[in-house]
């Protein structure tokens, strides 16, 4: 198999996990405001709410005023999940609540590093090989991966609340592409997602690995360990 020129990488769910899970971190800081609510129901609250929300893609908005546009992105989809959980009214501030929760997640603490990554960006990087994350993540995405200590091996960052554009539309890995000056068959992606990562890439001309992080089917899925080797 010929060696890529780059290799992409998804985020959340492929370099880094929440620890224990969303509703787990919600329900945790709820009580620091006095508001008791399972983690359990806070997490089939926010898959729905996260699920029901519009791709956070900002067309034609100034660069400056992205961060803002992300802040209320994720407003609207906590209110929802609280809302649905049924707990919202028990809370007496909760704008600072959520602003607690949107920090939160831009720092170190509620993630962890998959076991198997850092071994395989070094690995590709003693082979020559460009790195780049490519995420329908927003703007705390450099901060995260500074905390975490994963930074340094990105050479790119292509997030979709800065590129108009979201995992599996074409036009996303067509940016990340251009700042390599990388042809679409010269480059691989590799992500949790199938529809988003695997299906996407492939539609957009790149080899599309499928990354199992713990789903059932594994016919075609790898893990990092592999794929470096590859």
């Amino acid at each position: 198999m010929e060696r890529p020129k780059v290799i992409f990488l998804d985020a959340v769910g492929t370099l880094f996990g929440v620890k224990g899970s969303v509703g787990a971190v919600y329900s945790q800081i709820a009580e620091e405001f006095g508001v008791e609510i399972s983690a359990e129901t806070l997490n089939k609250t926010f898959i729905q709410s996260f699920q029901a929300a519009s791709p956070p893609i900002f067309l034609y908005v100034e660069p400056q005023d992205i961060p803002q546009l992300e802040f209320e992105w994720w407003l609207g989809v906590v209110v929802q999940t609280f809302e649905q959980a049924g707990v919202i009214k028990k809370f007496s501030d909760f704008s600072t609540f959520f602003s607690e929760v949107y920090i939160h997640f831009g720092t170190a603490e509620p993630w962890f590093v998959y076991p198997d990554v850092v071994p395989a960006l070094k690995n590709w990087r003693r082979m020559g090989i460009e790195l780049g994350v490519l995420s329908n993540f927003d703007s705390r995405i450099y901060s995260v991966l500074q905390a975490l200590g994963l930074r340094e091996f990105f050479e790119s960052i292509t997030i979709s609340t800065q590129s108009g554009a979201a995992k599996p539309d074409p036009k996303i890995f067509s940016m990340a592409l251009e700042k390599h000056n990388c042809s679409p068959e010269k480059a691989w992606h590799i992500g949790d997602s199938i529809v988003e990562d695997y299906q996407g890439a492939k539609a957009a001309g790149l080899r599309g690995i499928w990354l199992n992080r713990g789903q059932q089917n594994k016919a075609e899925s790898v893990d990092l360990k592999a794929a470096s080797k590859s």
